[in-house]
């Protein structure tokens, strides 16, 4: 059996808007493979958590996806909205951002298990449902699952709902999970606790998994590879040792230098200068060229391609003259 889940190819979304077509995401290659951790990181409003949405069919009817989305060998794009929720939650699930809000606050924790387990299969009983609810609790680590399991999201910390939450996606054993930043607004200790348990079902179960986050620094720790997005775009993908050895896309290098460092103590972290562009007004060439130190006249006239190198690939007319990690960005 293949061991690639996922694969994207020419990917992109495009909004109509006012007679207009607004490229929102374009030209992505990803793919990721059984027991690998794909990381994907950018500012918000790069196109990373709206790439998976699409992949789900999960966009809004003024938005549609093009290019090629391949799941276990099957395309996707073309697929009928029931084939594709007959997917959905069994054989690739999704984590949203904020699992108070993605939980229903008026049904409990359990009962939303046992829903999004006999959504997919009719023939369970209630009660085997439940028990199974109660399994996937103590899977990802929540105390007490017995108790819990009849508790409503508001009694649970926000740790606790997030592990809730893992534990729907994994109601029906998925083969790919996507976890859209399944740390935001969780203290250092109960995010070490989440990852532990992504690690430990990627681990166990052999589940690809696609983590969106702002942050590099988690990645270190359990990414296999990375693509770093701008302006909709992939800029850079690389093995994660790799892209921390040796950047060569000028963003991925102001992200890196943003990090706080142990051995370097600093009274100020570095930042990239300026903001996003706007997905509606892209500058020309580059669309990193504005806030980019290293930019000359190529920059802003050439987009430059997705230039391939060993273990990896980056969107920049430089990429072929990578930097260390401890080089200025």
């Amino acid at each position: 059996m293949s061991t690639q889940l996922l694969d994207l190819r020419d990917y992109g979304i495009e909004l109509l808007h006012a007679r207009r077509t607004i490229s929102m995401v374009h030209d992505v290659d990803l793919s990721v493979r059984r027991g690998e951790v794909l990381g994907i990181v950018g500012e918000s409003g790069s196109g990373k958590s709206l790439t998976m949405r699409g992949v789900f069919g999960l966009l809004p009817p003024e938005m549609r996806v093009r290019g090629s989305v391949c799941f276990q060998g099957q395309e996707l794009l073309g697929q009928s909205p029931r084939a594709l929720r007959a997917l959905r939650g069994s054989k690739m699930s999704i984590i949203f951002q904020d699992p108070l809000t993605a939980l229903n606050p008026v049904m409990t924790v359990g009962a939303q298990i046992v829903e999004a387990i006999r959504i997919h299969e009719r023939s369970v009983s209630r009660q085997v449902a439940q028990e199974r609810a109660v399994a996937l609790m103590r899977m990802v680590a929540i105390p007490l699952p017995e108790q819990r399991v009849s508790q409503y999201p508001h009694e649970f910390s926000g740790g606790m709902r997030q592990r809730a939450a893992i534990a729907m996606s994994m109601a029906n054993d998925p083969d790919l999970l996507v976890a859209d930043e399944p740390t935001t607004a969780l203290d250092v200790t109960v995010q070490a606790q989440i990852m532990d348990v992504l690690r430990r079902l990627r681990d166990e179960k052999g589940l690809g998994i696609i983590l969106i986050t702002h942050d590099l620094g988690l990645l270190a720790g359990i990414a296999d590879q990375v693509a770093v997005m701008y302006a909709g775009r992939v800029v850079e993908r690389a093995a994660v040792d790799q892209l921390f050895a040796a950047p060569r896309h000028p963003y991925t290098r102001g992200l890196l230098a943003s990090l706080s460092k142990i051995d370097k103590p600093t009274t100020r972290l570095f930042s990239i200068g300026g903001a996003p562009p706007s997905l509606e007004h892209l500058p020309t060439g580059c669309a990193f060229h504005p806030r980019c130190p290293e930019a000359d006249k190529i920059c802003r006239g050439i987009a430059p391609p997705l230039l391939e190198f060993a273990g990896g690939a980056a969107a920049c007319h430089r990429a072929a003259m990578p930097l260390t990690l401890g080089a200025d960005p």
